[in-house]
């Protein structure tokens, strides 16, 4: 297998070699004006068709990691609901599935308790080439000693939280490196938890789910250097990830603030610059009539896909699934002190929320040239 994967990887390069010695002829024939090059759109046609055969490994390889997560966040959920079923009444490994069903029971509370975080998940080089697929970079601006605890908001939420995934969950920008002595931790709905297979993957990059039950636990029963990220703005600002727009859904989010001083963790911005230029979604501005269907499928179902639209595997000029190759810069700001507090008023907790949010816009301020945002663009709070 592995001589006949040579041999064919021989073949294209040799094909393609030839193909740029043809073209090489063409183009000295042209100058003499013995022959005419070929039309300008059947060159472009030519281009885009054999493209996919010229990329270099390391890039086939950023873009296969890219694939599993695609398939590990959007794919597997889909095959989760029909999956389970083939495979209990239609095949001899039926057995597997109660086995699973069991596991799932005795393991259910596992994701509010951050228990089972491998760091050879998490460092794995699978999440290298995924990082450089982009790429993707983390930039540290001050000290998280390990002594304290923090909650980390994570903006904004974009279609898939890349920035923020990779900071949190993986160590391929160099989280673990930057900041020694602390875990980090994704928070994201329960129901992410519910779907067989995918959550083991989840659970073992040290996601652990968005509620109370969940802070409480690892803020107060894991000890010190803990720090748990919040995509504060959730799926309502997933609607308004749009290319060059920084909008975020925070006015109203006040209940990290509450936690955050219920529990004694301290509150460190985070803004991923080029989140929402990874993938282009249909317009839908407030108002609209697929607006109000989306906002409607989010009230029931606590979630609604925007309608995106990304590259497709092999060549970038055609819609599909994958994220566009854009550079995204994640922002670790200064953590603001809490003191803890177990009955916090609504009045401490506007004013920690002030705080937050002029902390978040500065920080906007001071990193956005990295991205090239024009000075006069500033943050949207809604």
């Amino acid at each position: 297998m592995r001589m006949l994967f040579l041999l064919s990887s021989v073949a294209i390069e040799i094909f393609f070699a030839m193909q740029r010695i043809s073209e090489m002829r063409l183009r000295l024939n042209s100058i003499s004006g013995k022959t005419k090059l070929p039309d300008k759109k059947v060159v472009s046609l030519v281009s885009t068709i054999l493209s996919p055969f010229l990329v270099p490994w390391k890039r086939r390889l950023e873009t296969l990691a890219v694939m599993g997560f695609i398939f590990m966040w959007v794919i597997l959920p889909i095959m989760d609901l029909w999956v389970p079923f083939h495979v209990l009444f239609n095949t001899r490994w039926w057995f597997l599935v109660p086995l699973y069903a069991v596991w799932f029971y005795y393991d259910f509370d596992t994701p509010k308790k951050a228990s089972r975080r491998w760091n050879w998940a998490r460092r794995h080089v699978f999440w290298k080439y995924f990082a450089n697929y982009f790429p993707l970079r983390l930039i540290k601006t001050a000290e998280l000693p390990p002594d304290r605890n923090y909650i980390i908001g994570s903006h904004p939420h974009g279609m898939f939280s890349v920035g923020g995934f990779t900071a949190m969950s993986t160590n391929a920008t160099g989280f673990e490196d930057k900041f020694p002595g602390i875990k980090s931790h994704i928070m994201t709905l329960n129901g992410q938890f519910y779907f067989p297979f995918r959550r083991e993957f989840g659970i073992v990059l040290g996601g652990i789910e968005v509620s109370k039950e969940s802070l409480e636990y690892t803020l107060t029963k894991c000890g010190k250097g803990r720090a748990c990220a919040i995509v504060v703005g959730g799926a309502t600002e997933a609607l308004d990830a749009h290319p060059n727009k920084n909008v975020l859904t925070i006015k109203n989010r006040r209940g990290f603030c509450r936690y955050a001083l219920k529990y004694g963790a301290d509150l460190v911005p985070m803004y991923n610059f080029g989140e929402n230029d990874l993938y282009e979604q249909y317009e839908n501005p407030k108002g609209s009539r697929l607006r109000a269907v989306q906002e409607r499928i989010k009230d029931i179902f606590g979630l609604c896909p925007p309608l995106l639209r990304g590259r497709s595997i092999f060549n970038q000029y055609i819609i599909g699934l994958l994220p566009f190759r854009k550079p995204v810069t994640t922002v670790i700001g200064k953590p603001i002190r809490v003191t803890q507090t177990d009955e916090p008023t609504n009045e401490q907790v506007d004013e920690l929320h002030a705080k937050y949010c002029e902390a978040l816009y500065d920080l906007f301020e001071e990193y956005k040239h990295l991205h090239s945002i024009p000075p006069d663009t500033h943050l949207i709070f809604q």
